[in-house]
């Protein structure tokens, strides 16, 4: 069973991922801050993160999506971890979009305009 972290700090967003993803038969781990995605992924080594870059701003620490995805490709152990964006800011709001692709994601979804079953479906593309 592939597993998959989900980086999500809103938790009805959270529940529908997760919900759809194991519907489809992945093992879901959930984070809610940088500093317990960057736990899980020390411990749990997913095949897959679903990475937020908006994260609450209320918990300690790193804040953000991208000090995820920076501190993954410094170490050898994580620096092909497969990694997909879901979020709500575009490039305006949000200029370090363009350090994406850089950072090895493999798609960014804006989740105002994605349904969950079309992450899913990519997720089963790229985890066959």
């Amino acid at each position: 069973m592939k597993t998959v972290l989900l980086v999500e700090d809103e938790p009805n967003t959270s529940e529908i991922y997760f919900t759809q993803l194991k519907k489809e038969g992945y093992k879901v781990i959930v984070a809610n801050s940088v500093t317990m995605a960057l736990e899980k992924i020390k411990n749990d080594y997913p095949d897959l993160l679903i990475l937020d870059l908006n994260l609450n701003k209320n918990v300690p620490g790193p804040k953000d999506g991208l000090d995820i995805l920076k501190a993954l490709r410094q170490e050898a152990k994580t620096k092909n971890m497969k990694v997909i964006v879901a979020s709500n800011y575009n490039e305006r709001e949000y200029p370090q979009l363009s350090e994406l692709g850089q950072l090895g994601v493999l798609k960014f979804f804006l989740k105002v305009e994605t349904m969950p079953e079309e992450i899913t479906n990519y997720i089963k593309e790229i985890l066959k």
